[in-house]
């Protein structure tokens, strides 16, 4: 019987053999192993999945509509500024309820002007103040965004055209 020392030669050549041995064992064996999911484990992504897409595509339809309804209500302000405008320019606001539309790309903007005596300035203890007849005026915007209505409203103070030669007899 021969015994092999870690010094020895034999020693070196079964040492390198074992080590080949196992790296193409590794690699060469008959029975190969596939990795793979388990039924539960793709019943759980298919769980999780069917619970977040729903919720990501109602994120979506909410930012969307958020997003339309900003740049719908940016307008709606700009018509009612230029129709509150054009009304005191024109002194056109002294009688009932006015509206009309106004249509800008394929979006319509109904609008209704409403005049309104001012309690503030009747209510005044002064006799300069007594003397004026202030109205409130109030531009409303209707428009829809995803089959749902929204409102913008302006509003803003002036004399009555009446008593604006009774201003400029006081100053």
């Amino acid at each position: 019987m021969k015994l092999a020392t870690r010094n020895s030669d034999e020693w070196r050549v079964t040492s390198d053999v074992r080590k080949t041995r196992a790296a193409h064992s590794r690699h060469l064996s008959p029975v190969t192993r596939h990795s793979a999911f388990t039924l539960a484990e793709v019943l759980a992504a298919m769980l999780f999945l069917a619970i977040v897409i729903p919720v990501a595509v109602e994120a979506l339809h909410v930012s969307a509509l958020a997003g339309e309804v900003a740049a719908r209500k940016g307008a709606a302000a700009r018509i009612a500024d230029r129709v509150l405008n054009e009304s005191l320019v024109t002194t056109n606001w002294t009688g009932n309820v006015q509206n009309g539309t106004v249509s800008e790309g394929a979006i319509d903007f109904r609008w209704t002007l409403m005049p309104q005596n001012w309690p503030q300035a009747q209510n005044s203890v002064s006799p300069v103040n007594s003397m004026i007849s202030m109205e409130m005026l109030t531009a409303q915007v209707t428009f829809q965004a995803q089959g749902k209505d929204y409102t913008v409203k302006l509003s803003t103070l002036a004399n009555s055209p009446n008593q604006s030669g009774a201003m400029m007899s006081l100053r």
